[in-house]
C-alpha cells in the first residue's frame, strides 16, 4: 500500500518539476560562487565596485555625435550618446537594406539579364566577404581618394574633404535633446492615432475621417512651435575654409565607410530573403493578375509583396538584430558608437566587470526590443483561421 502511495506522488510532471528545480539550484549556487570570488579578487586588488562611477566626469571628447555632449557630461550620458550612435547607424543601415534588398531580390528574378546578373554578382559578394574587410576596404579607399588640399565641391552647398561629407542641414532654435524629445513625442502621437483609428475601423467598418488627417496636423503643429521659438527653422549651409568645413551635417569618413560597408553587406542577405519570398507566392496569383490587367508593379505591390511578408519577416528579424551586432565592427575604423564609448570608461574607470554587465544588458535590450516589434508585425500579417 505504501509503495502504490509513493508511485502515485511521485508522478512524472513533479519529477521534472524537481530536475528543474535542483537544476536552477546549482545555477544559483555557481553564480554566487563566481560573484563572491570575483568580489574577493577585486577587493585584494583594490578595485572598487559599484555604479557611483556613472556620475564621475565622462571627461573624453567624441568625435562624432548625434546627441549633444561635452567632455563635462556624466559617464552616463556619454554612454547614451554611444547608444543614440549606435542606434542611428543601425537604423539607416537597416532602412538601405531594406529599400536596396527589394529592389536587387526583384531584379534576381527578373527577366533582364543585365539586372539579374549584376544582382547575383551583388549577393554572391556580400555574402561571401567577412563584413570587417569590407569595412576596412572601403575606410582606406575612401581616405585616398577624399581632397586632401582644399574641400572640393561636388555640387550646390555639398562639400567634401578629408573630414568627410558636408551637407545642407536644419538649424534649430532650441537645444537638440529637446527636438529629439519633440520628434520621438510626435510619432508616438503619429503611431498612438493609427492605432485608435484601425480600431474604431474593425468596430465600425469603416475608417473615420479624421484619421488621414491627424499625422499632417500633428506635423505642422510641431513644425509651427519650432518656428515661433527664437529665430525659426533655419538652413545651415556648410562653408569651406581650406580643407576644413564648417556649418551643415558633416558625415565623417567613418560613419560614411560604417553605413555603405554594412548596408552592402546586410542587402545581399536581404535581396535573397526577397527572392525567396517572391518565389514562395504561387504562380498561379501572377497569373491571375496580369489576367485582371495589372502591371508587373501593381501585382508586385497589392497582391506578391502582401503575401511575401508572411515569408520574410522572420529571416528579417534575424537580419535587422545581425545589423546591431555588427555595428561593433566600427571599432576597427574609429566611429564612435556604443562599444568604443564602453571600451573608453572602462579603461578610465577600471570598472571592468560593471561596463560588461552595461554591454550586455544594452545589447539584450536592443534586440529583445527589435523582435518584439517584429513578432507583432510578423502577428499582424498572417493569416487568421477560423
Amino acid at each position: 500500500m505504501g509503495e502504490i502511495t509513493h508511485r502515485h506522488f511521485w508522478t512524472r510532471a513533479r519529477r521534472d518539476l524537481a530536475y528543474q528545480a535542483i537544476a536552477l539550484l546549482l545555477l544559483f549556487a555557481a553564480v554566487a560562487v563566481i560573484v563572491a570570488t570575483a568580489s574577493a579578487n577585486l577587493a585584494d586588488r583594490g578595485i572598487e565596485t559599484g555604479s557611483e562611477f556613472l556620475t564621475d566626469r565622462a571627461g573624453f571628447s567624441l568625435s562624432e555625435t548625434w546627441l549633444p555632449y561635452s567632455p563635462d557630461n556624466s559617464n552616463l550620458w556619454v554612454i547614451i550618446v554611444g547608444i543614440g550612435n549606435t542606434l542611428v547607424v543601425a537604423g539607416i543601415v537597416a532602412l538601405l537594406s531594406t529599400i536596396l534588398g527589394l529592389f536587387v531580390g526583384i531584379a534576381r528574378i527578373g527577366d533582364n539579364p543585365l539586372a539579374s546578373g549584376l544582382s547575383r554578382s551583388w549577393v554572391e559578394i556580400a555574402r561571401n566577404s567577412p563584413p570587417i574587410l569590407l569595412l576596412l576596404f572601403l575606410y582606406s579607399f575612401i581616405g585616398k581618394v577624399l581632397p586632401t588640399a582644399d574641400a572640393a565641391q561636388l555640387m550646390p552647398h555639398v562639400l567634401v574633404s578629408q573630414r568627410g561629407f558636408a551637407i545642407p542641414w536644419i538649424s534649430f532654435p532650441i537645444a537638440g535633446k529637446w527636438v529629439l524629445l519633440g520628434v520621438i513625442l510626435v510619432f508616438a502621437m503619429i503611431v498612438a492615432s493609427g492605432k485608435l483609428a484601425t480600431h474604431q475601423r474593425k468596430q465600425r467598418g469603416k475608417r473615420p475621417m479624421w484619421a488621414p488627417w491627424t499625422p499632417i496636423l500633428l506635423a505642422g503643429s510641431a513644425i509651427f512651435a519650432l518656428t515661433m521659438t527664437g529665430d525659426g527653422i533655419g538652413a545651415d549651409f556648410p562653408i569651406a575654409s581650406g580643407p576644413n568645413i564648417q556649418g551643415g551635417l558633416i558625415l565623417s569618413p567613418e560613419f560614411f565607410s560604417l553605413v555603405v560597408g554594412l548596408t552592402f553587406y546586410t542587402t545581399g542577405f536581404v535581396a535573397e530573403i526577397i527572392r525567396t519570398g517572391l518565389l514562395s507566392v504561387p504562380s498561379g496569383q501572377w497569373e491571375a493578375s496580369y489576367s485582371l490587367g495589372l502591371s508587373r508593379w501593381r501585382t508586385l505591390r497589392l497582391i506578391v509583396i502582401p503575401q511575401m511578408l508572411r515569408v520574410i519577416i522572420p529571416p528579417m528579424n534575424s537580419q535587422y538584430i545581425n545589423i546591431v551586432k555588427n555595428s561593433t565592427l566600427v571599432i576597427a575604423i574609429g566611429y564612435a558608437d556604443f562599444m568604443v564609448v564602453m571600451g573608453t570608461v572602462i579603461n578610465k574607470t577600471s570598472h571592468a566587470i560593471e561596463g560588461t554587465l552595461i554591454i550586455i544588458a544594452t545589447y539584450l535590450l536592443i534586440n529583445l526590443t527589435l523582435s518584439a516589434v517584429m513578432n507583432r508585425l510578423n502577428r499582424s500579417v498572417q493569416v487568421i483561421e477560423r
